[in-house]
């Protein structure tokens, strides 16, 4: 369980294709306090650390499916990825309860600053079904993008905007996105339970 507090930007610095897994190495300023088999987030997807380096790097797998559904296949060395530990239950949910699932890819449309920030739009395929049951934003809802928890403006049927602070910029690969970029998306897990809820009235 996360919170979509992301604790660092980190660097990709090396990436193995193993059948359809892919091997992600990465370098970050906490590999001493990891494990093996924590958990961690990366750009919203939970992975489990599987190996630690003497260079200060560990390693994470990411299988065909997670490589289907997200945008982790698409990263190269030297790419920046959000991490996020698992959230400790001792302290205050800064974010939003954000289960490191990711739904669905969405790709950023546009652009633009605004006194100082940075409003970023994205446009996601609707499945129907699936929007039915929760997937989909609502107005100063929550959603989770790369990792990152954000509250949603101007929802429509298959858009969104978010609003990055400087803060934010500067410490997620926010700093990165460009127009055409694509990013993963984890939508709120308590609509999904109450779409689902309603479907059995």
């Amino acid at each position: 369980m996360f919170s979509g507090i992301v604790e660092e930007a980190a660097q990709v610095v090396a990436i193995d294709r193993d059948g359809g897994n892919v091997h992600l190495t990465i370098k970050c300023s906490f590999v001493d306090e990891l494990k093996i088999d924590q958990s961690v987030a990366h750009n919203g997807v939970c992975l489990t650390v599987v190996a630690i380096n003497p260079d200060k790097t560990y390693v994470v797998t990411a299988i065909q499916e997670t490589l289907d559904r997200s945008n982790l296949g698409r990263l190269v060395p030297g790419d920046l990825i959000n991490l996020e530990r698992s959230m400790m239950m001792n302290g205050r949910l800064d974010g939003h309860i954000v289960q490191g699932h990711v739904d669905t890819t969405a790709q950023c449309v546009e652009i633009e600053e605004v006194d100082g920030s940075k409003y970023f739009k994205f446009q996601y395929a609707v499945d129907p079904q699936l929007a039915a049951q929760g997937y989909v934003t609502v107005e100063k809802g929550s959603v989770t993008v790369n990792g990152v928890s954000l509250t949603v403006c101007n929802s429509t049927r298959d858009s969104f905007r978010v609003a990055i602070i400087p803060y934010t910029l500067a410490h997620t690969n926010f700093c990165k996105i460009k127009v055409g970029d694509i990013v993963n998306l984890e939508f709120d897990i308590i609509g999904k339970y109450l779409a689902r809820l309603m479907q059995f009235k």
